[in-house]
């Protein structure tokens, strides 16, 4: 008989699978996603720009936080906010957001120039007369950038809907942005040529059919300061012959001689050289709540991608002179 011998069967050696740790947790793809979490203010909206599901995205912040073992957001049925922490990291990761954006551009851009996507927003009177001639600009300078246009009267939140450059006429930006006077203008009172004389004081708007922008048309009285500031008086509006929240029907509506338009004098700047309106009360002017001057809002400067940095520089450099 053939003695037994024992034969030891050696199993195959498992491979060592590093374990995750708090430094492999936030690699490049963890802080470029919480970086669009956080400006974007919602899983959702960051899900969208990546191209992944609300599920996804909220696993791995989740998974973030667990490796890490710190909470970066503050999460309720309504909001998404940063915990102290995460305020803390966001520079950090918007640092590697720019750099991974500035990566592709240079990968993408017809030139050696910038390349990515800018979203801005503005009220529509603004939007449509000044801000499309900044846009043909700046596009011929960098062709590898696209525009995402919101034009609202609404409040658009800025952060949750991923705003890079706001316009706003406001006297009181959000304390989160850092705002800069880019245009000041005028609200005057503006007519087809040769309908009206001029007038030397708002009163005489008494028996004029005028046309009302939305939040115009909601007070009963209007409030004219003069133009060197020496004077001011409330006036009684009378009742609109015409009002709507699209400035540029009612700029038409007084070339066409139904009325007079209160209107910003950069929204019909083009229409006064033309010689389609005039300026009915030329010492005077309509004083407004939100002020005078359009501010150019951004994020702060750690925050903010390459191309929004470089329009915002471009927007000041091209700034009109002061009207107002």
């Amino acid at each position: 008989m053939r003695s037994m011998h024992s034969v030891n069967v050696m199993e195959p050696k498992k491979l060592a699978i590093p374990r995750a740790t708090p430094t492999t947790a936030l690699d490049a793809d963890a802080l470029e996603l919480f970086a669009r979490v956080a400006r974007a203010g919602s899983f959702s909206l960051a899900a969208q720009q990546v191209g992944q599901t609300r599920a996804a995205v909220s696993r791995r912040i989740a998974y973030m936080e667990q490796r890490t073992g710190q909470t970066l957001f503050l999460r309720t049925t309504r909001s998404l906010t940063l915990t102290a922490t995460g305020r803390r990291l966001l520079p950090h990761a918007m640092t590697v957001l720019d750099a991974v954006a500035q990566a592709r551009g240079t990968l993408t851009s017809v030139h050696a120039g910038l390349a990515g996507s800018l979203r801005i927003t503005s009220l529509p009177s603004f939007g449509t007369t000044v801000l499309p001639p900044l846009l043909l600009k700046f596009r011929a300078l960098h062709p590898g950038v696209n525009y995402d246009l919101i034009l609202s009267d609404r409040r658009v939140d800025l952060q949750r809907e991923g705003v890079d450059i706001a316009f706003r006429v406001t006297r009181k930006p959000p304390p989160d942005w850092v705002a800069r006077p880019y245009l000041q203008f005028h609200v005057g009172a503006f007519c087809a040529p040769g309908q009206w004389a001029p007038m030397a004081h708002p009163d005489e708007l008494a028996p004029v059919p005028l046309l009302l922008l939305g939040p115009v048309s909601m007070n009963p009285e209007m409030r004219w300061v003069r133009r060197d500031g020496s004077d001011a008086v409330i006036c009684a509006r009378a009742p609109a012959a015409a009002q709507s929240d699209d400035l540029t029907v009612l700029m038409r509506l007084a070339e066409g001689g139904m009325g007079v338009v209160l209107a910003p004098s950069y929204c019909v700047q083009d229409a006064v050289t033309a010689g389609r309106l005039v300026e009915l009360l030329p010492e005077w002017d309509l004083d407004i709540r939100q002020g005078n001057t359009v501010q150019l809002l951004t994020l702060p400067r750690p925050q903010l991608s390459a191309v929004a940095r470089a329009f915002a520089k471009f927007v000041q450099e091209q700034a009109p002179a002061s009207d107002a």
